[in-house]
């Protein structure tokens, strides 16, 4: 008798590194969710508890591997602080088609404001500040975290174009 593993969440990250107008890289890295993340979804659609309605998107600075223990207040990486937007880019995501939910129409992007490696990316919400750049306070969510496969060196007005897609799937009983 075939074992089937039941339904799964998969992520994935895209950043795409521009210098000068044009792209030097173009990564594509699969997260982790946090036992926190998949709390809050379960508690979100099984248990009617009160839904995040603004989630975003934030760079880490440290290498520091994937743990489904990672939380919000206690993230164990860095999140960069080294972008010129004043706030967190929200995640603008479209509504679920094919069971994926992606922010492709409207990428997060980051204006890098100085010279740093980037290692990996994650998606936040809810909280009392949760646009609020390098805020661990207020009760959010980390709900997924990725460390890049490889780390990237940026420097000053480099553009990083972060994309996030979710995916959900039954294998069947």
């Amino acid at each position: 008798m075939e074992n089937k593993e039941g339904t799964k969440f998969k992520g994935r990250f895209n950043w795409r590194i521009i210098r000068d107008g044009k792209v030097v890289h173009d990564d594509i890295f699969r997260n982790s969710f946090t036992n926190e993340g998949l709390n809050h979804i379960l508690n979100t659609v099984v248990c009617a508890s009160a839904a995040i309605t603004a989630w975003y998107t934030i760079l880490s600075e440290t290498n520091t591997a994937a743990s489904t223990a990672l939380t919000y207040a206690v993230p164990s990486f860095t999140e960069t602080q080294a972008y010129d937007e004043a706030l967190r880019p929200a995640y603008q995501e479209a509504p679920a088609a094919a069971q994926s939910v992606t922010n492709a129409g409207t990428v997060s992007t980051f204006t890098i404001n100085a010279t740093k490696t980037m290692y990996g990316a994650a998606l936040v919400g809810g909280g009392t500040a949760g646009s609020t750049i390098a805020d661990t306070a207020g009760g959010g969510v980390l709900l997924c975290y990725a460390l890049a496969g490889t780390s990237r060196a940026v420097v000053d007005n480099d553009v990083i174009q972060l994309t996030y897609v979710i995916t959900a799937a039954d294998d069947g009983v």
